[in-house]
């Protein structure tokens, strides 16, 4: 569950082709992963690609976001084309070696090349500053 200000505001979840409680071991796994973001409440497009853009930030170095940057525009500017995560829609990162965003079960946009944008992106949650320390234990099945 991520909280913000003691507001839940969606419940996610990560989906691996094998069972692993290792944050590192999670990010070097090849193949498919997928990200499932459950919305609680509404949350505009700009505020949650502001989010994830800080939580690339926060896990990688300038050098690796500098990187990143084309492709995180150009997946920024496909999450705009939602333009509010509305409460109840599930948002999903399907990740391996393209990124498909997927909105209540539809493909949004072209997928993202590479997979270690994938990676940046699950640092987010599971990086060595994840977005909320409770969160990533749980995402990891780890006991709280």
């Amino acid at each position: 569950m991520r909280k913000r200000f003691f507001l839940d505001v969606y419940a996610a979840g990560l989906y691996l082709p094998a069972k692993t409680s290792d944050p590192a071991a999670v990010l070097a796994l090849g193949g498919s992963r997928r990200v499932a973001i459950h919305m609680l409440r509404d949350v505009g497009a700009e505020t949650f690609i502001a989010a994830l853009i800080d939580g690339v930030r926060a896990n990688h170095s300038q050098e690796e976001v500098r990187r990143l940057e084309p492709r995180l525009k150009e997946f920024a500017a496909t999450m705009a084309q939602m333009k509010e995560a509305k409460k109840g829609s599930v948002i999903a990162l399907d990740l391996a070696a393209q990124t498909q965003l997927v909105v209540d079960g539809k493909p949004v946009g072209q997928p993202i090349a590479g997979e270690d944008f994938g990676r940046a992106l699950l640092r987010i949650w599971l990086g060595d500053k994840p977005v909320q320390d409770d969160l990533k234990k749980a995402l990891l099945g780890q006991a709280q």
